[in-house]
This record gives C-alpha cells, structure tokens and sequence, in this order.
C-alpha cells in the first residue's frame, strides 16, 4: 500500500504542476501571472517566457480577436467559459489545438480580481471533427449525385401536350431533401406524373426516392389506376420499411380525351387553369400519407376532363410553406400566379409560378413544381 499512499500524499504543488491540463492564473487584461510545468510542455515556452506576456498572445489571430470580441466579453458578463476552441501558437510557431475554460476570480467585496485558466490539448478531438465534417461532405456528395440521376431523365414528348419542372434546392442546411418528381409513358396514348415529398434529408432521403420512383414506375406498367396504385405503394412502404409517412401525387392523362385520375397521399392538392374559369384546388382523391395508418378502406382517386389550354400543377410544401406567413395565403398566392401567367408556355409558367409563390425570397425547403399543359389532339 506504501505506493498507492505515496501517490494520495501528493503535495498540491505537485498536482497543480504535473496536472494533465495546462494551468494558468492571468490579471484581467489577460497579463500572465502563474503557469504550470504543463503549459510549459503544451507551449514549449519556459515559465520566465510566459510569465509577463498576456495570454491572448499566444493565440493565432483570429483567436485573438474571438478573444476580445466574445471571450472576454462573456467572462466579465458570466463569470465563466466553458470548451472555447482556439489554436495556440507554441515557441517553435506550431498551432496546438486546445480547448479553454476559465473563471473569473473575485475578492471578498464581489470584485473581479484575477482570471484561472486551464488549457487542454484537442489534437485528437479536432482530428475526429474534421473526419467527421469529411464523412459529411461525402455523404452529401453522394446524395446529391444520387438526387441529380433520379432527376435528370428526360420528360416524355408530344404535341399534345407541354410538361416542364421547376426545382428549387434549398439554401438552409448542406444536405439535398426527398423532393421528386417523375413523368412517363403508359401507352402510346397515356402518360404518368408524380410529385413526392420523401421525410428526412440526405442520402437515406435521396435514396427512398430513388426506391418509390422506381416502385411507382413499376406498378404503373401494372395497369393500375391511380388510386389502386397508391394502395400498392402502401404495401410496398409496409413490406419494406422504406418512405413511412412520405407524401405524393400521382395523376394519368389520356392524351386523346384529356381524361386526367388523379389520386393523392398527404400531398397538397393539385391546382388546375383552364381557358375562361379561374384556377382552382383539385381537392378530390384524397387519402393519408404513405404507410401513415392501417387503411381499411381503398384509396379514393378523382377524374376530372381537361380542355385543350388547360393546366395542372402538382407541387410540394416547399412552395407556398412558410413560417412568416398563414398557410392559406401561400395557397393563394399559388393559384393567383397560376392565373396571371396561364397564356405562357409551361416552362415560363412554371418558373413564373415558383418565383411568386416563393414572393422573391429564398426557402428553407425544396421546391418542386410540375406543370402539364393540356394541348388537345
């Protein structure tokens, strides 16, 4: 036992100096008074070379004027900081990460005396973070790359009909969202349109999309209609525990008849102009979002005639959602542009649509916006 009580009868100098953190006592103005043979180590400075010099010396610039702008600043106000991250500058010139904490000292009347400081290596943690911030940014890379093939397939062609997308990334945040969109031939006559909105961001959300398209694609060669479909997806999100809550639009237009189905899980409504009548919501054919619930009952759909001239738009939350506006009033934004620019081409109409409903201003979500004009035979 002689060994372990020669270790418990470590007098407090020797733990103060041989502690496993730099220590050291500064003057308000940060001028050093005391340090241990830690931050000796730490620095490779001497104690006399310290001793006398303030602190914020020995930081790298920028660290210098984080410590006048908000290190001290908070000390005096709090009392304390807590795990600043700064670089030192050691007597050979190399930056030492470390990691800061101090207490401001006060004497018996309450007023600030001195400043106790201790410093601890962060080598190794600020390694790990910027593996991290590395491990980050190629998992966006990934998803982004996988969000772009999912989107970047050509719209089908026809002169019956005009389809263009508008899609907006948003600008809050570094990874890419669930917003698809996907428009296919049938038949020769017939074409499929979707607008999904997947839960979640980054690669898991880029590839559920990937997964619901291609679920999509494949039950709509099966023949089903609209609605049916979607009861198909909900097995499919079910069996495979893939897009739970997720929501979407899916419609069919027969390029003959303008006959449009049109079946919707959780998805805002489509909105749809036609020549002399005002645009309006499709609020038919409503059903809850992917995997949402057990449904007893099958999934409605809605069959609306368009005329030649007319225009849908489906679209997700990101256009017309924001938090410094009611709801209803981004709805109606959408369906006043939608009148206002219902003569242009449906490129210009979709870019115009997004832009107004957006109000000029950059979003927190993504915008997708689909828009199938209705040319006639």
């Amino acid at each position: 036992m002689s060994g372990r009580d020669d270790l418990i009868r470590d007098s407090p100098e020797e733990l103060f100096e041989n502690a496993p953190c730099g220590y050291l006592t500064t003057a308000l103005d940060g001028t050093i008074l005391q340090v241990n043979r830690t931050l000796e180590a730490l620095t490779g400075y001497e104690r006399d070379a310290l001793v006398g010099r303030r602190f914020q010396e020995l930081l790298t610039v920028g660290g210098r004027i984080y410590y006048e702008t908000h290190y001290a600043p908070l000390l005096q106000m709090q009392g304390w900081v807590r795990e600043i991250a700064v670089d030192v500058v050691g007597a050979n010139g190399a930056k030492l990460p470390a990691l800061v904490n101090s207490v401001l000292q006060r004497d018996e009347d309450g007023q600030p005396q001195s400043i106790r400081t201790v410093v601890f290596e962060a080598t190794d943690r600020r390694r790990y973070e910027q593996e991290l911030l590395a491990a980050r940014d190629r998992e966006h890379a990934v998803a982004a790359e996988l969000q772009r093939g999912l989107l970047s397939g050509g719209l089908p062609h026809d002169p019956a009909l005009e389809l263009a997308v508008s899609y907006r990334p948003a600008v809050a945040g570094l990874d890419v969202g669930g917003d698809w969109y996907d428009a296919f031939w049938l038949d020769e006559r017939r074409i499929g349109v979707v607008v999904g909105d997947v839960v979640g961001r980054g690669i898991v959300a880029a590839a559920t999309m990937g997964q619901l398209r291609s679920a999509v694609r494949a039950l709509a060669s099966t023949e089903l209609t609209p609605g049916p479909l979607l009861d198909a997806l909900d097995g499919y999100a079910r069996r495979h525990e893939v897009g739970q809550m997720t929501t979407l639009a899916y419609a069919e237009l027969d390029l003959d008849s303008g006959i449009l189905v049109l079946a919707c899980a959780g998805h805002p409504p489509p909105a749809v102009t036609a020549p002399g009548d005002p645009a309006r919501f499709l609020w038919d054919g409503r059903s809850t979002p992917l995997d949402a619930a057990n449904r007893p009952s099958a999934r409605p759909q809605a069959t609306i005639t368009l005329t030649p001239g007319a225009t849908v738009v489906l679209f997700t939350d990101g256009l017309f959602e924001r938090v410094d506006r009611p709801l209803q009033e981004g709805l109606d934004l959408v369906l006043a542009a939608l009148d206002e620019h219902r003569h242009e081409p449906a490129d210009e109409l979709a870019g115009a649509v997004t832009q107004a409903a957006l109000a000029g201003r950059q979003t927190t979500d993504d915008v997708c916006l689909l828009a199938l004009r209705y040319v006639g035979v």
